[in-house]
């Protein structure tokens, strides 16, 4: 798929383009059920089908405050009936650009500069942008200089078009008039060196034509570049939409979520073996959810790194960045079939925070992973890696009974020990979690349990559980019929728990419901109101009739018997 990077200054609009090109069939976290707001109907903000793309929800964090983004983000692109590969970046400080290697800069600033020049590098399109109402500032200039100076990371790109987006540009009002600032603006973008600027709004998505035609240009030369010419495109953009490395297997949707400076993005890059996201001691500094294609073993995984997640009493309130971040990470987790909870090991205590973030994802019917990180600064020879699993699984079984054994992975990101166990457990998790259990297996398994302790009394009637059957998995969710309409929360439990240690159901909510089956066919029979000639209605008509003539209901005829 063609390559489109997103870069320029800070606060020029690009995580706002990002979140208009973003494909929304093609990406699962561009919105879901439980972010739709039933206020908010089509039409409501005076065309139909608009919104505005700052607050569509899935997409990257839009704020007007300068330097929002940090990290790379990537998603399916779409724009018209092509679809590329899109990547958004931080604002590039282009005076900073030629002193990424000296040691006085500041080290968060280095690493997001570091990661959008990766993306340029690999982009075979660059959409240069910058904020028409201010101009051509030092930063575009600088960045425009190193664009033309740099070489191309692969093959591939070695065809690398850079082009010039002037932004916020809404109406053709700074057209008409001649003494607007913008026009002088836009002549001093055509001396930059890549051609005329091409005026757009991605608030409003206006003047985007040309940013199709030019995109749709490029797919169709780099596809004759690659000798793809015939071939279906939309069968290989959806292949690549779905990232997947195998036909036969979907790939595994994993999120890895936990409280601030826990060390999540060193587990990613650990993972990946390499600089994919940005990391340091600064509480805070992820902050879009980045999702990566991966695949371990031949296995393909889509990971996502997301925001630390604390209570809302200590969030930052100088603007709504770090909630739009919770936000994301969470909707990670309700697209995700495992969730990878990260701890501070060397706390060697649960947080409320952390339990209330395993809670969520019980109760969003995922799978859980515990992830002990940093253990690598316990001092204590004596507090092994089994005495660290074997704490946290009890202390998560005290506060929730349903997760009785959950996996618990020792490690340390920084130092890479027994990551390589970690992707294991994930594996075996899924596998779990979306198993389908035949009825004829649940119901030996029912009948066992039943033998072994039947279910109380309810209302003096004994309860009856006639048979069970698996309505769905992910999560697994089963159906008891029985003769009532609920069984004993304790009895329920018990046969969650009994059904956990049969099946291997670990680290996750096994969901029963129960539907009550009548024994008597003719129990929820109506009966007939009153017999008669004309039946119910018959004597209704007669009885309206009578009232309106006379005043008063018809009398009722005796019946006599005659004497033999």
């Amino acid at each position: 798929m063609l390559i489109v990077s997103i870069m320029g200054p800070p606060n020029a609009g690009k995580s706002t383009l990002f979140n208009r090109f973003m494909c929304k069939e093609a990406n699962r976290a561009y919105r879901l059920a439980s972010d739709k707001n039933p206020r908010h109907k089509r039409g409501a903000q005076g065309r139909i089908g608009h919104k505005n793309p700052s607050s569509r929800p899935g997409g990257a964090i839009v704020s007007s405050t300068p330097g929002t983004t940090r990290d790379r983000r990537e998603c399916v692109g779409r724009i018209g009936g092509t679809t590329f590969r899109l990547v958004d970046t931080a604002g590039v400080d282009g005076e900073k650009i030629g002193h990424l290697v000296s040691k006085n800069s500041d080290p968060m600033e280095r690493a997001m500069i570091q990661q959008t020049l990766k993306a340029a590098k690999a982009a075979d399109l660059v959409l240069l942008m910058f904020d028409a109402r201010v101009g051509v500032t030092t930063d575009l200039a600088e960045t425009a200089r190193w664009l033309r100076r740099v070489g191309p990371a692969t093959e591939d790109t070695q065809h690398r078009e850079v082009r010039i987006l002037a932004n916020k540009l809404e109406g053709d009002a700074w057209s008409a008039n001649y003494e607007s600032p913008v026009l002088d603006h836009l002549d001093e973008a055509a001396r930059v060196g890549f051609g005329e600027a091409i005026p757009i709004s991605a608030e409003h998505g206006e003047g985007l034509a040309d940013v199709a035609s030019i995109i749709e240009d490029l797919t169709e030369a780099k596809r004759e570049r690659l000798g793809m010419v015939g071939a279906n495109e939309h069968d290989q953009d959806t292949n690549a939409a779905v990232g997947s490395g195998s036909a036969d297997e979907k790939p595994l949707q994993l999120a890895i979520l936990g409280r601030q400076n826990v060390g999540k993005s060193t587990l990613v890059n650990a993972l990946l073996r390499e600089e994919r996201v940005i990391t340091g001691s600064t509480p805070g500094l992820t902050r879009d959810s980045i999702a990566v294609k991966w695949s371990w073993k031949g296995r393909p995984v889509e990971l996502a790194d997301t925001a630390g997640i604390r209570k809302g009493a200590k969030r930052e309130r100088s603007d709504n960045i770090e909630d739009l971040a919770v936000q994301d990470a969470m909707r990670s987790m309700k697209v995700a079939d495992v969730a990878v909870l990260v701890l501070d090991a060397e706390a060697r205590m649960l947080q409320r925070q952390e339990l209330a973030i395993a809670d969520a994802v019980v109760r969003e019917g995922r799978s859980l992973v515990v992830a002990a990180n940093k253990m690598d600064l316990l001092v204590d020879e004596e507090y092994l890696a089994r005495d660290c699993a074997t704490a946290v699984q009890e202390q998560i079984e005290i506060r929730f009974p349903m997760l009785r054994r959950t996996p618990v992975v020792p490690m340390s990101s920084l130092t890479g020990e027994n990551v390589h166990r970690l992707m294991p457990v994930v594996f075996d998790a899924r596998d779990r979690w979306q198993q389908i259990i035949s009825t004829g297996m649940l119901n030996r398994w029912l009948s066992e349990v039943l033998d072994a302790q039947g279910p109380p009394l309810h209302n003096g009637r004994p309860i009856r559980i006639k048979y069970i059957m698996q309505t769905k998995g992910r999560p697994p969710t089963f159906l008891l019929f029985c003769n009532v309409e609920e069984l004993p929360t304790s009895y329920l439990r018990y046969l969650a728990r009994n059904f956990q240690e049969t099946f291997q159901m670990y680290g996750m909510e096994v969901r029963m419901a129960i539907k009550k089956s009548a024994d008597n066919p003719y129990e929820n029979k109506k009966k007939s109101k009153s017999i008669g000639i004309g039946g119910w209605e018959g004597r209704q008509k007669r009885l309206v009739k009578s009232l309106k003539k006379t005043g008063a209901p018809p009398k009722r005829k005796r019946k006599t018997h005659k004497r033999r």
